[in-house]
């Protein structure tokens, strides 16, 4: 069972070289897009045979299409390696895993061909995500007065529609897939070009544009409403609460493969006890 890790990260080298060693193993390879807005020297220390830095970077911003960009451009990078890869897993560089690595590929052999990641209908179960596909959002665009041009856009302009009749699911950005279901998604966007163009004017795309790709297709039957991650949204906040050692507890009865997100410069005492568990 062979792991390809692909990994988005924009600082924190040392916790990045944590979460590598942590999840090494002879069938594993890791493929590293470090942030082109981000120093990539600090991270040249991780290249390796098995630790493969994406070439083809992208300057990601928060809510844009260039996360979504950062990982397409990521799996062609994968997908011509003279690797052949079972599953490709998408990690943030503040994730962690809570099972052993040999757990880890494991669970992946025993569970052959899906797509371990969030299906919610965003027109009847993540109704808070229906303005995402049908106002427009200028967050791929950077510049100045962008906001007050999104706000006319969408006073003037009709509602979007979803291109290609696509119904759209999703919910997390984080994802456990096939490199069949990769070398899909990276097809289906190349030939369809209103697709991207429709992503690319939608805020939060990640959290969506690929799930809802699988969804539409053959794949579906692959696909597990499950993307074996536990992430904590209760305080309430944009992003998700940063682990410390207190949630240790949780974090072992939450059955999952991994858990974001961590931060060793706030609390690397979660981090050991983990690595202990």
């Amino acid at each position: 069972m062979r792991i390809a890790h692909l990994i988005l990260v924009h600082a924190n080298p040392s916790q990045l070289q944590r979460l590598i060693n942590r999840l090494a193993h002879p069938d594993a390879d890791f493929y590293i897009h470090v942030d082109l807005k981000a120093d990539i020297n600090p991270f040249l220390f991780l290249a390796s045979k098995h630790v493969k830095l994406i070439r083809n970077r992208v300057s990601v911003y928060w809510g844009a299409y260039s996360i979504v960009q950062a990982t397409v451009n990521s799996f062609e990078e994968i997908l011509i390696s003279s690797n052949k890869y079972d599953y490709i897993n998408l990690l943030s560089g503040q994730d962690y895993p809570l099972k052993s690595t040999e757990e880890i590929h494991t669970f992946f052999q025993q569970n052959p061909d899906k797509a371990f990641m969030h299906t919610l209908s965003v027109a009847t179960e993540w109704q808070e995500a229906i303005p995402r596909v049908t106002k427009y959002h200028l967050s791929n665009y950077q510049f100045s007065g962008r906001h007050l041009v999104e706000k006319y856009m969408n006073m003037i302009l009709p509602k979007r529609k979803m291109p290609n009749d696509l119904i759209s699911v999703g919910r997390s950005q984080w994802f456990t897939i096939t490199g069949t279901h990769v070398e899909y998604i990276v097809m289906y966007l190349q030939q369809n070009k209103n697709v991207r163009r429709f992503f690319e004017l939608t805020w939060g795309s990640d959290e969506i544009v690929f799930q809802t790709i699988l969804y539409n297709s053959i794949y579906q039957k692959d696909m597990v409403n499950d993307n074996l991650r536990y992430i904590d949204w209760s305080e309430g906040n944009a992003s998700p609460k940063t682990f410390k050692i207190d949630d240790l507890p949780t974090l072992i009865d939450s059955g999952k493969l991994f858990a974001r997100k961590f931060n060793e410069a706030i609390d690397s005492k979660i981090l050991e006890a983990l690595d202990k568990e």
